[in-house]
């Protein structure tokens, strides 16, 4: 009885490990820092392949956006609008992510600081 529910588990555990080859591609270009690539694979997937591959493609414009937002040896002119739009475009796949969220108010209230219109 113990031998089938280790094997059941580890059967389990497999199964839940097996992600979508497209998205374990494409979290392997975010790490390497391709963002737009991992954003190719993944957008033509997203509506059929569910939830993986939302919360990655989600995950990627994130970590585009902090390419941008937190690069200190870009200057403000050209560090927040793109950061901005990958943050807002973080919102169409999750819209309750608090990291974008946060991030697209600190960028509006910059932009306000510095007298610029808030881009759209």
């Amino acid at each position: 009885m113990l031998g089938k529910t280790i094997c059941a588990t580890v059967a389990l555990a497999c199964l839940l490990s097996a992600a979508n080859p497209k998205v374990a591609e494409a979290e392997a270009k975010v790490k390497a820092g391709k963002f737009t690539e991992a954003i190719a694979i993944l957008e033509p997937i997203q509506a059929s392949a569910g939830a993986e591959a939302r919360t990655a493609l989600a995950n990627a414009h994130l970590k585009y956006g902090d390419s941008f937002f937190l690069n200190e040896s870009l200057p403000p002119r050209q560090k927040y609008r793109p950061a901005l739009i990958q943050y807002r475009n973080v919102l169409k796949y999750d819209k309750a992510n608090k990291d974008a969220t946060t991030k697209i108010k600190l960028i509006e209230s910059i932009y306000k600081q510095m007298g610029l219109p808030i881009p759209r």
